[in-house]
């Protein structure tokens, strides 16, 4: 109990928890888990310096493609760096596993604030990791118009920063996503004839 109790205490711990459980073959340096996680490097080191001292994660050193600044060029090389890896061995490490995968859900309206500020929203339908349906192709359908990519880009970060995964996802125009209704389109007919949420429908097609 004394490990379970030094887990839990901050939602940027539940963050980093998530990250690190529910990519348990990915090896993570800190700039990656900052950037995942979107928290600052301060607070990262304090959670893996925990996580590791209490066994959940263990050193792993590997090589990373890094960027090297020369005079009016760039030049990529692999350098080793030292990152950290989710312990098997950990005595906790699957019902921590199942209980955060049972608890990484979000209610509809974060996920539409965030997904609204890329543009004029239509319709978006969530799946796969948010209703806990693993076999799901695709976890977010988005459907809008005049959606500023960058703006959407940063709001699946934000999403992704949460639950502690990448997501899988596809976004359509109206016309396009008419269109591939009209003729049965595979990608979308694998969504909507499957286990899904309808979070937002403007055009009335669902």
């Amino acid at each position: 109990m004394e490990v379970l109790a030094k887990l839990f205490g901050s939602a940027a711990r539940v963050k980093t928890l998530r990250l690190f459980l529910f990519n348990p073959e990915h090896v993570f340096d800190k700039q990656e888990v900052c950037r995942r996680s979107k928290l600052q490097p301060h607070i990262v080191q304090r959670e893996v310096a925990l996580f590791e001292r209490i066994g959940l994660i263990k050193r792993r050193s590997f090589f990373k493609e890094v960027e090297q600044r020369r005079p009016r060029r760039k030049k990529a090389v692999k350098r080793r760096v030292r990152g950290w890896i989710l312990n098997d061995m950990f005595p906790y490490r699957k019902p921590l596993q199942l209980f955060l995968l049972k608890t990484a859900t979000f209610e509809n309206n974060y996920i539409l604030r965030k997904l609204r500020s890329a543009g004029k929203l239509k319709v978006a339908i969530v799946a796969g990791v948010f209703i806990q349906d693993w076999d799901s192709r695709v976890d977010l359908l988005v459907v809008g118009d005049s959606l500023k990519r960058s703006k959407l880009e940063r709001a699946i970060k934000d999403i992704e920063a949460e639950i502690g995964m990448e997501l899988r996802y596809t976004v359509f125009n109206t016309k396009d996503f008419k269109y591939r209704l009209g003729i049965h389109d595979r990608l979308v007919r694998d969504i909507l004839d499957y286990p899904h949420q309808k979070l937002l429908d403007r055009l009335n097609v669902l």
